[in-house]
């Protein structure tokens, strides 16, 4: 059963590679700053560096939402967590929507440890999920807002052409940090659920991570980021608004910099899809509010407010089924 929890836990980190491969992806693609192939190349690359720089979220994960129980159940339960956050990732990438990984794994450990006898650390999921779950749209929005009002403040004399180009090129930079940013934080929450595991089945005692797991964890989201998502890239480069440039490293900047403050400083997870959403509305909404296209954004909120009931629904169906195998 470890071995179970092991491999899906993979197949998890895989999927939010190629379902939140567009976060990164989708601005500087859809302003032609970077060609599908070399944004996907780097963003794979930056997500492996990015694996490697901490675990601060990973202990967050193992240690402050649940606690499996001890012996055979402690696995099942993660194993149903974990297919309820795979089956999540799947559809909406399929119906080409942005949602969550990270809120799709914690509903899942929510879900299943409901569906068990496994103790919900309430407490810990309130400080360290939910209150960044409902932050971090409305920073990414803010910030982004203004971001961009700096931008065109500062710019305002400089001739369009020459500033866009400019931008082009500090797009790359700003793109590749925010790649950076999603490996260090979501290889961190594969590799949490991994220690949770080693822990529940008594392989290991604290909760430190292992080189092996970050390993594993960098590469399978690597190869999940090299297929790409080009269904999510559209909604977020261009159904939301049509972006430029500098609106793109407006967006992207926002999103490297929570991304890093929250890993390194409260070391909390946090949704680089909202974040990176919120953020193009953000900067469009410095257009003019008519630019947003309102009907998709609200059509990316519901998906958002879905997730962890929709990811704990499957786990628990999962629990339910995985269960039954267990001795009584």
């Amino acid at each position: 059963m470890l071995s179970a929890v092991l491999f899906a836990a993979l197949v998890f980190a895989f999927t939010n590679g190629f379902h939140d491969a567009p976060n990164s992806l989708a601005t500087a693609v859809s302003t032609r700053t970077l060609g599908p192939r070399a944004a996907v190349t780097m963003a794979a690359c930056m997500n492996v560096i990015g694996a490697f720089l901490g675990e601060g979220v990973a202990r967050t994960i193992s240690r402050d939402i649940i606690t499996p129980p001890e012996g055979p159940a402690g696995p099942v339960v993660l194993l149903a967590a974990l297919i309820g956050a795979i089956t999540w990732n799947v559809v909406t990438w399929y119906k080409g929507m942005p949602s969550s990984s990270s809120h799709a794994l914690v509903g899942g450990m929510i879900g299943a440890a409901l569906a068990s006898t496994t103790a919900v650390r309430w407490s810990g999921a309130a400080a360290n999920f939910a209150l960044p779950m409902v932050l971090s749209p409305m920073i990414g929005l803010l910030l982004g807002f203004f971001a961009m009002v700096a931008i065109m403040w500062v710019f305002r004399r400089t001739n369009v052409q020459r500033m866009t180009r400019g931008f082009k090129i500090a797009q790359s930079a700003s793109a590749a940090a925010m790649a950076l940013g999603h490996g260090l934080q979501d290889a961190q929450k594969t590799m949490g659920v991994v220690v949770l595991a080693l822990v529940a089945t008594g392989y290991q005692d604290s909760y430190d991570v292992p080189l092996w797991t970050v390993c594993a964890a960098a590469g399978a989201m690597a190869l999940g980021t090299l297929t790409g998502g080009w269904r999510i890239m559209r909604t977020l480069g261009r159904r939301v608004i049509k972006l430029d440039a500098p609106r793109g490293f407006a967006a992207e900047s926002t999103v490297a910099a929570v991304s890093y403050a929250t890993s390194f400083i409260w070391q909390v997870p946090i949704s680089n899809t909202h974040m990176i959403t919120s953020a193009i509305v953000g900067v469009g909404a410095t257009r003019r509010l008519s630019a947003v296209r309102w009907g998709v954004a609200g059509d990316i909120v519901a998906v958002w407010l879905a997730t962890v009931p929709g990811a704990a629904a499957v786990a628990i169906l999962a629990y339910l089924v995985l269960g039954t195998a267990l001795p009584t």
